[in-house]
């Protein structure tokens, strides 16, 4: 199998996942990353192997020997780094979400489409082998017809006004924050697991701080805050600390769900509930391998992740045996090797996330604020 060669471009927490996935594949070879500034870049490369780094992204892009490029930068930068790509003929894997705006999305579908490149959109979530199980499970019917859909994705490390990050301010991330950068996983995952469209939405959206203190030096995500009072600049906020969603599946599932970055004990808390006409499934990012299937005359169970159990294609994504967790990390693993199989050979199923997803959740995005700003419901279509 021939090595695949890929450049990663954005230097922070997103960047060192991708790069450590990419790692795990074997068949792929990270050649080169670039970061927002020369130090940045070297710093990067230093820690993750990578001789080659730069500050300037349009470097890789013209290098003929790379095939591939992950976009982990903030969110402004989605569209113009990946087009630029694209145009270069190589094949993208986006983080999330995909764009400033729908408008952007759609330009960045239809500049993948005209160049025929492979695109991806890191909807990683998905690939949690019990998810995977549970979507077997509702398409060959054990949970009967769908009627509840409710959840949370909650965390608490922008509890403090003096947390800070490049996803709060808007010229950044864009004008939605929580429920732009959480919120996107929970309704990709509950439509990918049901089956099922958004097809109307209500939303609420609250900022609790409306003022933060701005470290004068970068800060990476997720990472502690020591510094001193006189090394912060107050800002004002105007991206959202929590939203509120109900929304509408198909014709007759309804559901609820809530996010915030403020949920004071959460570090990740991706919490789903589904449930039937026949049975319901819970399931909680914060125990990966652990599913609750419910049971109106039967006793509940609690099932754990092993392969030889799991329902039909579900076992393709769990790469060790019973017992042996499979988390975070395993997801964007199990996105990539899937991308990269396809990079390989063009022949290969589109068994992952694409722009397509990528477009359709800016939209639901651009719904949400809709909604928010009306005070009233409003539909997808």
């Amino acid at each position: 199998m021939r090595k695949i060669k890929a450049a990663v471009i954005g230097a922070g927490f997103m960047g060192k996942v991708h790069t450590e996935g990419i790692r795990r594949l074997g068949n792929v070879e990270v050649i080169a990353a670039a970061a927002v500034s020369k130090d940045e870049a070297q710093r990067f490369g230093e820690l993750m192997s990578i001789e080659r780094v730069t500050d300037d992204y349009r470097e890789l892009i013209a290098d003929p020997e790379i095939e591939a490029v992950h976009v982990c930068t903030p969110n402004a930068l989605h569209a113009p780094v990946s087009i630029a790509a694209m145009e270069a003929g190589k094949h993208v894997l986006c983080e999330k979400p995909l764009a400033m705006s729908a408008a952007e999305a759609q330009q960045m579908l239809e500049v993948a489409r005209r160049t025929g490149v492979v695109h991806c959109v890191n909807h990683n979530l998905r690939y949690y082998p019990v998810l995977q199980h549970v979507r077997q499970m509702i398409a060959r019917g054990d949970l009967g017809e769908i009627l509840i859909v409710q959840g949370t994705y909650v965390q608490d490390w922008l509890l403090y006004d003096t947390d800070y990050n490049w996803r709060l301010d808007a010229k950044d991330s864009g004008p939605m924050r929580v429920v732009a950068d959480v919120g996107s996983h929970w309704m990709d995952l509950i439509q990918h697991l049901t089956g099922l469209r958004i097809t109307a939405l209500c939303a609420d959206m609250q900022i609790f701080h409306k003022s933060r203190k701005r470290p004068k030096v970068a800060i990476e995500t997720f990472a502690g805050k020591t510094l001193r009072p006189e090394e912060y600049d107050e800002v004002e906020i105007t991206t959202e600390d929590y939203g509120a969603v109900l929304l509408h599946l198909g014709e007759r599932a309804r559901g609820a769900y809530t996010v915030s970055q403020m949920a004071v004990g959460n570090k990740n808390r991706f919490h789903i509930e589904i449930y039937g006409t026949k049975a319901g499934v819970m399931w909680n990012q914060e125990m990966p391998d652990q599913l609750w299937i419910g049971h109106r005359n039967d006793p509940n169970q609690l099932i754990v992740k092993d392969p030889s159990l799991l329902a039909g294609p579900a076992a393709g994504f769990a790469d060790l045996p019973g017992g042996h967790s499979e988390g975070y990390d395993d997801t964007h693993k199990q996105v990539y090797k899937r991308f990269y199989r396809r990079v390989a050979d063009p022949s290969a199923p589109i068994d992952f996330p694409t722009f397509e997803d990528g477009l359709w959740g800016m939209q639901l995005l651009e719904k949400i604020m809709e909604s928010h700003k009306s005070r009233s419901w409003v539909t997808t279509a």
